[in-house]
């Protein structure tokens, strides 16, 4: 009876062997001068849009491109550090892919990668947009690049969500480094506890549902890009008038973070009163960092637990605000916009909400009861408002840089209606400056009609009113111009 011994044949067989080089690589959008990886194109040249696989790791590093006379070979000589995991996956589940690429002399540069489905081979996990969603955040890029071809067309991973335990398993195999120690740490142990047959189905819900939260969100470096303070300046000037101290600090914050390319310890404070576009300056600053920004009412917070959250152990557990304000940004590095802090008074309910944010502000990490999780934050910037200084506490206060907003002088209130607050109404109506106009006793009386009041609100909802009514006597009487003295003024 004839024996085979097949550890003796496990020797004839093919051994491992790695035919390429890695390189380090930030770029974000892959061209043909900077690939993803190089191909070996010495014996043949390969077409634009090829069809394969790669390789089991376990024979060669390569890729066996699927031709018309079969299949054909060819040696990987080079790849993205970041893509190695990924390629090596694809190679073990033998996924069928096709590769857009150029032939240049030094190789094949391949620049684009996309599933296919052919010859009933394998299927990726989840769904067919898995892959460009694992390149794009490999990648860091969520704006692929746009080509004049059909063929072209980039593909985006916006819309995939890791929400199933196996695309979240597949996330974890290919680009699991790319997240925080800590955070793989955990995903790690809440991926076995979705998979165990030990414990509750609730309890597999909420770990499930907890990696989904976490593994959808682009867990960024501290690392910021250089900022034009030339664009920045002109930014500020298109959505504020005046605040010429506002402006220089918002200014010298840009000139900080160009020279470290990190956030300022210290986020900002804007306290002033009512109406003096505390909130603009918030959205102007997260437009001119080029952020995601969510903001945070704290009038409306009457428990600590809004903000971190609700433990497992309740069956209608749920995230905090948080730590839903990363998921809806859909990355780590946002602006966080906290507005109304005086509001958060302790004695509303189970202490004083605004102590939750303390760890958030010293930029340590927050922990949601939820996530049970440490949070980095340091992409994280604070902007607060708030129209009272003495009603928020210290701790708070020490963690901020303090900006007071003084309110606006009466030439400053004259500009803003003239030049900004009326044609702005003006032309939401569709109707022409000259349609409407504004003496400068009626500006006079207008100004002092509102000297007692805060802010340009009423500002704006006298430029409202004004044209409402101009535009009433151009449809009713038929007039071509209606002029605004100051008696008209005082009458509406």
């Amino acid at each position: 009876m004839p024996v085979f011994d097949f550890n003796e044949e496990q020797d004839n067989k093919f051994t491992a062997e790695c035919t390429y080089t890695t390189f380090q690589s930030n770029e974000s959008k892959p061209t043909a001068d900077k690939p993803l990886l190089l191909l070996d194109n010495e014996k043949r040249k390969w077409n634009h849009h090829s069809c394969g696989k790669f390789t089991n790791p376990i024979r060669r590093t390569s890729f066996e491109f699927e031709e018309e006379e079969g299949t054909v070979s060819a040696d990987i000589l080079q790849i993205d550090s970041r893509f190695v995991s990924l390629l090596k996956w694809l190679g073990e589940n033998h996924i069928n892919v096709r590769l857009s690429g150029e032939n240049r002399p030094e190789g094949y540069a391949v620049y684009k990668i996309r599933e296919i489905a052919f010859g009933g081979g394998t299927k990726l996990s989840a769904e067919d947009g898995f892959l460009q969603f694992m390149i794009d955040r490999l990648l860091a890029s969520s704006a692929p690049e746009e080509m004049s071809e059909d063929e072209e067309q980039e593909e985006s991973g916006d819309d995939m969500k890791l929400t199933s335990i196996q695309s979240i398993t597949d996330f974890m195999n290919c680009a699991g480094r790319t997240l925080p120690d800590n955070i793989r740490l955990w995903a790690r142990r809440n991926l076995a506890v979705a998979r165990s047959n030990e414990v509750s189905p609730e309890e597999r819900r909420h770990a499930q549902r907890a990696l989904s939260i976490m593994m959808n969100v682009q867990w960024k470096s501290n690392y910021f890009e250089a900022i034009d303070p030339a664009e920045a300046r002109r930014i500020l000037d298109e959505e504020l008038y005046g605040m010429e101290r506002v402006k220089q600090r918002i200014i010298e914050t840009i000139i900080q973070i160009n020279r470290t390319h990190t956030l300022p310890a210290y986020g900002i404070l804007l306290i002033g009163p009512a109406g003096t576009g505390k909130s603009q300056i918030a959205y102007a600053v997260a437009r001119i960092l080029k952020l995601p920004w969510t903001t945070l009412d704290m009038s409306s917070i009457h428990d600590p637990e809004q903000l971190t959250g609700s433990s497992r152990i309740y069956s209608n557990a749920k995230p905090g605000l948080i730590m839903d304000a990363f998921s809806m940004a859909g990355e780590s590095n946002l602006v966080f916009i906290i507005n109304e802090l005086d509001k958060a008074a302790a004695g509303k309910g189970n202490g004083n909400p605004a102590d939750v944010l303390l760890t958030l502000l010293d930029n340590l990490g927050f922990t949601d009861n939820y996530m049970e999780c440490m949070i980095p934050t340091v992409g994280v910037y604070p902007i607060a408002t708030a129209n009272e200084k003495d009603q928020i506490s210290a701790p708070i206060l020490s963690r901020f840089a303090v900006i007071e907003i003084p309110d606006y002088t009466p030439e400053e209130k004259k500009v803003i209606f003239s030049k900004f607050a009326l044609p702005k109404v003006l032309k939401r109506m569709g109707m022409r400056e000259e349609e409407c106009i504004i003496t400068d006793e009626a500006l006079d009386a207008l100004i002092e009609q509102y000297a007692d009041t805060t802010g340009i609100r009423d500002l704006e909802q006298a430029a409202e009113h004004i044209a409402a009514n101009a535009l009433y006597q151009i449809e009713v009487d038929h007039l071509s111009q209606v002029v605004f003295d100051a008696d008209m003024v005082r009458q509406l």
